[in-house]
């Protein structure tokens, strides 16, 4: 369980890059759309967990490699963001997250189910 320190800073995180990603770094990574879906901070504030999902992109993967290889320019902008309200600019791990193309995953599994009706009682009455 995070401490409120951790979630209050994990929000912060969350909202400064999903604003660096959509705004200062718009063009950079053609024209994908790039969206922070969750940032996990450990409990020093040293390290943070960021979970991305990519839209608008044939490669996530690539997109992925991307991203880490521009990791010191993002946590430099981050720092620039962040330096009046935090001590420490944690070091970043970005990953994908995949749980939209499970959801999309297990949707087209469900409504590929042949599920026959039920059955009514022939007898309700008696």
């Amino acid at each position: 369980m995070d401490s409120k320190r951790q979630q209050k800073f994990s929000r912060l995180i969350q909202k400064e890059l999903g604003d660096i990603f959509q705004r200062d770094m718009k063009g950079q990574f053609g024209n994908a759309f790039i969206t922070v879906t969750r940032a996990e901070v450990s409990p020093d504030l040293g390290v943070a967990k960021v979970y991305l999902s990519f839209m608008l992109t044939p490669n996530k993967q690539f997109l992925l490699e991307d991203i880490k290889e521009q990791t010191k320019h993002i946590r430099l902008i981050l720092g620039n963001r962040i330096r009046n309200q935090a001590r420490i600019i944690p070091e970043l791990i970005f990953l994908l997250d995949e749980t939209a193309d499970y959801a999309a995953k297990m949707d087209a599994l469900i409504s590929g189910l042949n599920i026959p009706p039920a059955k009514e009682e022939e007898n309700e009455g008696s």
